[in-house]
């Protein structure tokens, strides 16, 4: 077993504990997306007892730290510095160290180095061990009304529209509840994209999860484009998720096809015609493109 030569103990509810001596390797620990009270006990004892804590950011560890009175020394480890910290911490956990790795953007470590610094631990065949905890998309996921047998997230979306576009819609078949997350300065238009390729599903926006001024926003996407425009675009860290395919439009006849096709052509681009025709029928949007684009021949 393995534990840092300092204090191991934290503090919780005003009653300090010692943390038990946790094994040597890497344990990925889930922090608080928001709200400090939300991380386990476990949690506290592994950030505790471990030689050192990996943050992608100390300044914000230091403040979880310090709330529980721990005193495990801070290792930086970002995307500036992974490719010449990542293998002086391979070194160490093969020397027997056990290290916590925490991410700042909750787990599972998106949009953060911690993954490499995971693959190359694997890679070695180091114990690697999950404790788990906070998660934005799970949070985002039991509060939007939405089915959750089946979920597929995406993360962010590409920043230009026609790739949003074309990345929706090959997202658009997929038979579960899609995630995502967005920055509030293009949240209007990823919800423009999501409508003009998928139709008006049912959608949610999720904001600061677990913090203050958490909100929860639910409707069909025309809906929650409406409430935008009239209450103005949320603040600080969003999801944004939209619900599965109609299951029951899947039957389409090639006369119904056709009509769907001239009435979306009357006020879209072939291209998004078909992706928008494609993701309410649920038939392949090759296919629909192919037939959109004789159809729009025909017009001329």
């Amino acid at each position: 077993m393995a534990q840092n030569e300092g204090d191991s103990s934290y503090t919780a509810f005003g009653l300090k504990a010692e943390a038990e001596p946790i094994s040597p390797g890497l344990h990925v620990v889930a922090t608080p997306i928001g709200n400090l009270r939300d991380i386990s006990f476990r949690a506290l004892a592994t950030l505790a007892a471990a030689d050192a804590v990996i943050a992608e950011d100390t300044r914000v560890t230091k403040v979880l730290l310090a709330h529980y009175g721990i005193s495990t020394p801070l290792l930086a480890y970002h995307e500036h510095n992974a490719a010449v910290m990542r293998p002086h911490i391979i070194a160490r956990l093969k020397e027997g160290a056990a290290l916590a790795l925490v991410s700042d953007a909750g787990t599972p470590l998106v949009s953060d180095p911690g993954f490499k610094l995971v693959a190359d631990a694997v890679t070695e065949n180091l114990p690697v061990t999950s404790v788990p905890g906070a998660s934005a998309v799970l949070a985002a996921l039991v509060v939007a009304g939405l089915p959750t047998d089946r979920f597929f997230f995406e993360g962010f979306l590409p920043s230009r529209s026609g790739q949003r576009r074309a990345r929706i819609a090959e997202l658009a078949n997929i038979p579960g509840t899609l995630v995502f997350f967005e920055s509030a300065r293009r949240i209007d238009e990823t919800l423009e994209d999501l409508l003009v390729v998928l139709g008006p599903r049912q959608a949610a926006i999720a904001r600061e999860l677990t913090k203050h001024f958490e909100q929860i926003r639910r409707g069909t996407l025309p809906e929650l484009i409406t409430g935008l425009t009239e209450e103005g675009a949320p603040r600080g860290e969003i999801v944004l998720l939209v619900g599965p395919p109609d299951a029951t439009s899947k039957e389409v006849s090639e006369a119904d096809l056709d009509t769907r096709l001239l009435k979306a052509l009357e006020v879209h681009s072939v291209k998004d015609a078909a992706s928008v025709v494609s993701a309410d029928t649920g038939q392949p949007r090759r296919q629909v493109y192919a037939r959109a684009i004789e159809l729009a021949a025909r017009k001329k």
